[in-house]
């Protein structure tokens, strides 16, 4: 299913923070946003994952309008937001059975995402003992609990270490290559090069221009996006848990 975005806008009180953001990302392809902090690179995924309303544009999956039809545009997609978070007392399974049963998901795909993840030793420990890469990966098995067709990651790579971040990056361009229109936002721009097929430099708001997937340390100067994003919105209404039903 083509993601697709057409003139975006979203402003908090005064401050325009998307200025008429288009692009499309379409079905088999990684497609990567980039650019620096407080480009809007986090405010268009929440847009996309139905959390956020904008304040104008619009924005489908396939024929479904996110602002119209927001439920039936949520049931195509799994949104990984940049740090997700779980109830402290609650243990990785309870996390993963309550979500398998939210989703009607069958007891292998529980099976085979927990194995995915890693969290086999993690299966009866409380989410609140967890290390930042632990429920990183947490996070990822939810992402992909679902089978969804439209996969949006917001920075899922800042919490892990150089080798999960490849498995990681292993896993996207096999569901890629399942059909799937996965979307990505990231700092770590290097670590992409090859690995993506579309690359969007975000800058206030817009899309500015695409950039070589192939030779990303020479299209785009890392240091310009270091670190996470400028805060875009108040976080004390972030949703806590990382899948969109």
């Amino acid at each position: 299913m083509t993601i697709v975005v057409e003139g975006i806008i979203k402003k908090y009180g005064r401050n325009p923070v998307l200025r008429g953001l288009t692009f499309s990302a379409r079905p088999g392809d990684i497609t990567l946003l980039v650019g620096p902090n407080g480009a809007g690179k986090s405010t268009i995924m929440k847009v996309l994952a139905g959390l956020i309303h904008p304040d104008g544009g619009s924005a489908r999956i396939d024929q479904a309008d996110i602002i119209k039809e927001r439920i039936r545009a949520q049931h195509f997609l799994s949104y990984l937001p940049q740090s997700p978070s779980f109830h402290p007392r609650m243990t990785c399974a309870e996390i993963l059975r309550f979500y398998a049963r939210l989703r009607g998901v069958a007891f292998s795909r529980y099976e085979a995402v927990f194995e995915l993840a890693g969290l086999r030793d993690f299966e009866r420990v409380r989410t609140g003992e967890f290390s930042g890469g632990t429920r990183q990966r947490l996070g990822l098995a939810l992402l992909l609990l679902p089978d969804a067709p439209v996969l949006l990651l917001d920075e899922p790579g800042l919490s892990l270490d150089p080798g999960w971040r490849k498995r990681l990056q292993e896993t996207l361009r096999f569901e890629a290559g399942r059909g799937k229109s996965v979307l990505v936002t990231t700092h770590l721009i290097a670590e992409w090069n090859k690995i993506a097929h579309r690359c969007l430099l975000c800058r206030e708001g817009q899309i500015e221009r695409e950039l070589d997937p192939s030779n990303l340390p020479q299209n785009f100067d890392e240091t310009e996006s270091a670190g996470r994003d400028a805060p875009e919105r108040s976080t004390t209404d972030e949703p806590r848990l990382s899948i969109v039903h």
